[in-house]
């Protein structure tokens, strides 16, 4: 059986570039929908009168089912093999979009969107999980470069197509098209993978630790789940006593996992991993960077909305430079990393701060700005997100064995969604706080502050990171 995954992997070595645009279509998918919504936002609380903290919840809670279950979809595909992982992915996906659109109310929306995001983290492991096989020679550089720039197109697609959609309003669908829309790309996607991506050869042995995964999502919902809803909660001693078991639930983890691996047993996660410096700091920079990044777009779509006036089209044109900055920052970032290494992350970071001062000093300036005095900052910041996130992963993984692929791809996609879930949660709450009160200026001011907080954090990660890996 290995033997036979062994041929299929060379046979498909020849085709790689094919696999490759296979599986990141489908991270492309993954990462369109994690925005799209957000455009759509407004018209989906009228619609379905859905509250502040339901609408918070819609895009949070697609993350929270990721990160919950990313690593045990990274397990998976190391027991099941990566094609039949990515397959089953897919298809789930598809389906659960199609469910997000028919939902009537803004509970049953949240729930879809919880199973979307539970489905991709069987999808998007095997993403990276390939490529880091796949790609173990000097192309390496090029494929990650390519996987860097699909995540940044992600969100401005996200963002452009959520706005023509809701304002065109194709066939009297509005907002529920944005969902509908991954129905026939998720068929298109099977049919090509069912062709072209490879079953990576599976470890032998290799099987589900199901105590390890149920103790890590319990553990991840505590933390995650208060940080939503604690706001509407007025922040009552329990939602501060959920999460401190949340941390001691996720410690008890790694001491359950560490057992298991000392009995002789598979840990759902590599503890190997952990031993590794340089990874684990990059992960730390990971986590901080990512918690800056659909945070911002997440209020600064409210804030363009609600306070400037601009359309959902006005507000998803208004991304558009900052999608092309991030792809010519992304073409040669992964080149000048080969050389460079984490300084072109860092230089990144600070761009990226240049660019949030831009959209503060823009807003204080200007009472209303037109959507064409936004796209400049915007356009700045995008720069210098896509030198640091296109050779982002490439960089965190380069420890990583092989042998590991799929658990180092699960550890990495759990903490950016983490991250992500975290940011919405913490800078939205901020935001929200000075909106409830009419202060919708001082609210993106304290917004982008946090942000730009969590970028300079990420850089001293990745300065610390430097530090391991030269020692």
């Amino acid at each position: 059986m290995q033997q036979i995954a062994l041929s299929q992997t060379a046979a498909a070595h020849d085709r790689r570039w094919w696999v490759l645009a296979t599986v990141v279509s489908a991270q492309f998918m993954f990462g369109v929908d994690a925005f799209i919504v957000n455009v759509a936002l407004p018209t989906i609380a009228t619609e379905l009168q859905a509250s502040t903290a339901q609408i918070e919840a819609v895009v949070a809670i697609y993350l929270i089912g990721y990160a919950t279950l990313v690593v045990t979809g990274g397990r998976l595909g190391d027991i099941f093999g990566t094609r039949a992982t990515f397959i089953t992915g897919v298809a789930g996906f598809t389906l659960t979009s199609l469910w997000c659109g028919l939902a009537q109310s803004g509970p049953e929306l949240i729930v879809a969107r919880l199973a979307q995001g539970a489905t991709a983290a069987l999808m998007v492991p095997q993403v990276l999980a390939t490529l880091h096989v796949l790609f173990s020679d000097e192309a390496r550089g090029r494929a990650f470069a390519v996987y860097g720039i699909v995540l940044g197109l992600a969100g401005a697609a996200g963002f452009l197509l959520g706005g023509l959609l809701v304002t065109l309003d194709l066939g009297g669908l509005g907002w529920r098209a944005v969902f509908f829309v991954n129905v026939p790309f998720g068929i298109a996607i099977i049919v090509a993978a069912a062709a072209l991506v490879p079953s990576l050869a599976r470890k032998e042995g290799t099987r589900l630790d199901l105590p390890g995964a149920a103790i890590l999502f319990v553990a991840l919902l505590c933390l995650i789940g208060p940080l939503l809803f604690g706001r509407d909660l007025g922040w009552s001693a329990w939602v501060w006593l959920t999460m401190a078991a949340g941390l001691a639930i996720l410690r008890g983890f790694l001491s359950f996992e560490r057992r298991v691996a000392a009995r002789g047993g598979l840990p759902l996660v590599d503890l190997a991993l952990l031993e590794d410096k340089a990874f684990v700091r990059g992960l730390g920079a990971v986590f901080c960077f990512f918690c800056a990044n659909l945070s911002f777009y997440f209020v600064m779509t409210l804030f363009m909305q609600q306070a400037l006036g601009f359309t959902p089209l006005q507000s998803g044109a208004a991304v558009l430079p900052l999608a092309v900055a991030f792809v010519v920052a992304s073409r040669h970032a992964a080149a000048r990393a080969r050389h460079r290494g984490t300084l072109v992350l860092i230089e990144g970071c600070g761009l990226q701060l240049v660019g949030l001062a831009a959209v503060a000093l823009t807003v204080a300036l200007v009472a209303l700005p037109s959507p064409w005095l936004i796209m400049l900052p915007l356009a700045v910041f995008g720069y210098g997100q896509g030198l640091v996130m296109a050779p982002m992963s490439g960089v965190v993984l380069s420890t990583v064995p092989k042998a590991s692929a799929g658990s180092g791809s699960g550890l990495y996609g759990t903490t950016t969604q983490i991250a992500n879930a975290a940011g919405v949660a913490v800078i939205g709450a901020v935001y929200f706080a000075f909106h409830a009160q009419g202060a919708d200026h001082a609210a993106i001011y304290a917004a982008v502050g946090g942000v730009a907080l969590a970028i300079a954090a990420s850089a001293a990660f990745l300065r610390w990171m430097r530090q391991a890996a030269t020692a």
